[in-house]
């Protein structure tokens, strides 16, 4: 039985962000942000729609988590990513000092585990693999779809 205050269960919200990106032909990534077991954030990638590159969806949640909160720190929340951030999203991650990080797929071109440091918050922690392969799939037919 899936819980509602499940990592599966947010997982599965990010998720939903990340379609709302594919809709939008945007590279889908969806995040979310849990406090207390609420979603106070929500966001996609919206690198084309606001033409600016550092649109990813963890930076805008991250923006709408703080202003939520009506603080610059996250260490009583929770990140879910549909991919593993990249070293601006990880940076920025560390600044916002999260209580976690969940991600489901990973990146071995672009994401921060790839590093011999981590990029993190010493405190922060990690889960990885949560819906791997249905948000891997999901990224991978976005950008079969771009070079057809």
């Amino acid at each position: 039985m899936l819980s509602v205050f499940s990592d599966d269960h947010f997982m599965k919200e990010a998720f939903k962000e990340a379609q709302k990106a594919f809709e939008e032909d945007e590279v889908p990534v969806g995040a979310i942000i849990v406090c207390d077991n609420k979603i106070i954030a929500r966001a996609h990638n919206m690198t084309e729609r606001l033409n600016d590159v550092t649109a990813h969806a963890e930076m805008l949640a991250f923006t709408s988590a703080t202003d939520y909160l009506g603080g610059k720190y996250l260490n009583e929340c929770t990140l879910y990513v549909t991919l593993e951030p990249c070293v601006m999203c990880a940076g920025a991650s560390y600044w916002t000092q999260l209580k976690k990080v969940v991600y489901a797929a990973s990146d071995e071109k672009r994401g921060f585990a790839k590093h011999q440091e981590n990029l993190l918050h010493p405190k922060t922690e990690i889960s990885t693999g949560i819906m791997k392969n249905e948000c891997a799939e999901l990224l991978t037919s976005f950008f079969k779809a771009k070079r057809n």
